[in-house]
C-alpha cells in the first residue's frame, strides 16, 4: 500500500488567502469525459479492494455548501453500494451522547474489501459542536488530544485513511445558499444551522485552523480542495485520492451469455389482467 505524501501542511493556509481561480473553466465535454474516466478508475479501485480485502475510509469536511455531497455522489455513481457506503450521520441521540464520542463512528468503519465515505465525521466536534457550544471545553480539548491517537489506531490496523477539507470562499458560499433557496429540489439542504454558519464564519475559520494544528499529522494529513469551481474541485479531489493508492486491475470471473433467450416452452405466464400494472404515464408526455 502506498502512503500519501504529506502535503497537508497546506491545510493550515487561511481560506481568505485562497489562490485566485483559474482563468478558464473546463468545458462541459472535457469535464464529463474526465469525470467518466475517473469514475471508471474508482470501479477498478473498488474491485481491487474487494480482491485484496483492503479497507478505505475517506473523510469529507468543509463548510456548508462547499461541494462535499456533490463530489461523493460522483464518486459513488457507478460503485456497488454493498462495497462503497456513505456515512452521513444525524445528530447524536440521547443514548449516543452517553457513549465514548468516537463510538458511533466506529460502527460505520469498513470491513474487508469496503469503502466508507464520511459526509462529515468525528470532526463535527472540532467544527459545529465547538462553534455552537454543543460540547464542553473539556470535551473539545480531549477530542484534539485523542483524535491523532484514534486515527493512528485505525491506520495501524490497516485502514487507509484520507481526509479532505473543501474550501469555499464566503462570496461563493453565499451565492450557493441563495441558489438553494430558489431551487425546489435543494431547499431541504438549507437549515437554520446553515444560516448561522454565515454569521459565524470567522468563528468557524478559527475552529478549523485550530483543528488543523492538532490533527494535520504526517501519518494522517489533511488535503485542502479549492472548491469555488465545483467541477474542478470534483476532478481534483477524485484524481488526488486515486493517486494515493497503489491499486491495479484484478482478474474478474468470465461470464458467458447465451446467444438467444433460454426458453423451455413449458412456462405459461399468468393473464395480464391478474396483475396490477403501473399506468403508462410516460406515454402521456409523448409529443409535448
Amino acid at each position: 500500500m502506498s502512503t500519501a505524501t504529506n502535503d497537508g501542511a497546506s491545510a493550515k493556509a487561511s481560506e481568505s488567502k485562497s489562490p485566485a481561480p483559474p482563468a478558464h473553466k473546463l468545458s462541459n465535454s472535457v469535464y464529463e469525459a474526465e469525470l467518466f474516466r475517473l469514475q471508471t478508475e474508482f470501479v477498478k479501485l473498488q474491485e481491487w479492494l474487494r480482491y485484496t480485502g483492503a479497507r478505505l475510509v475517506v473523510i469529507f469536511e468543509g463548510r456548508d455548501g462547499a461541494g462535499k455531497g456533490g463530489t461523493i455522489k460522483r464518486i459513488t455513481e457507478y460503485l456497488n453500494p454493498r462495497v462503497a457506503r456513505i456515512a452521513a450521520l444525524p445528530a447524536p441521540s440521547d443514548r449516543e451522547r452517553g457513549q465514548w464520542y468516537y463510538q458511533r463512528y466506529i460502527a460505520q468503519l469498513p470491513a474487508k474489501g469496503e469503502i466508507v465515505l464520511f459526509d462529515r465525521s468525528w470532526y463535527n466536534r472540532a467544527g459545529v459542536e465547538r462553534v455552537m457550544g454543543f460540547c464542553t471545553a473539556q470535551e473539545y480539548v480531549l477530542f484534539l488530544r485523542q483524535t491523532p491517537i484514534f486515527e493512528q489506531m485505525l491506520i495501524d490496523d490497516g485502514i487507509m485513511l484520507r481526509k479532505y477539507w473543501f474550501s469555499v470562499s464566503e462570496t461563493e458560499q453565499l451565492r450557493r445558499f441563495r441558489a438553494r433557496m430558489k431551487d425546489p429540489v435543494r431547499q431541504w439542504k438549507l437549515s437554520p444551522m446553515d444560516m448561522e454558519s454565515l454569521y459565524r464564519r470567522e468563528d468557524y475559520s478559527r475552529a478549523k485552523d485550530e483543528m488543523m494544528v492538532h490533527t494535520d499529522t504526517p501519518v494522517s494529513p489533511w488535503y485542502v480542495v479549492e472548491s469555488d469551481i465545483k467541477k474542478h474541485a470534483r476532478l481534483n479531489m477524485m484524481a488526488h485520492l486515486l493517486s494515493t493508492i497503489e491499486y491495479h486491475d484484478v482478474e474478474r470471473p468470465k461470464v458467458k451469455l447465451p446467444k438467444h433467450p433460454v426458453v423451455s416452452g413449458t412456462y405459461q405466464r399468468p393473464p395480464r389482467e391478474l396483475s396490477k400494472y403501473v399506468d403508462d404515464y410516460a406515454a402521456t408526455l409523448i409529443g409535448t
